[in-house]
């Protein structure tokens, strides 16, 4: 990885130099993916299977 997109990344590289992205959105077929270090509050395209559905 180049020294520009290193510091383009910087908030998604892990401790091995490589992109990590958050749990919830590991396996989200969305390009709204957050880094690892953020801690999700509101995602769009996320539901809870605990969540109560609206009638």
């Amino acid at each position: 990885m180049s020294k520009k997109r290193k510091e383009e990344w910087a908030f998604f590289l892990n401790d091995r130099s490589r992109i990590a992205y958050n749990a919830l959105c590991r396996k989200c077929v969305y390009n709204c993916k957050q880094s690892f270090r953020a801690a999700v509050i509101v995602c769009p395209h996320y539901h809870s299977k605990r969540s109560r559905r609206p009638p």
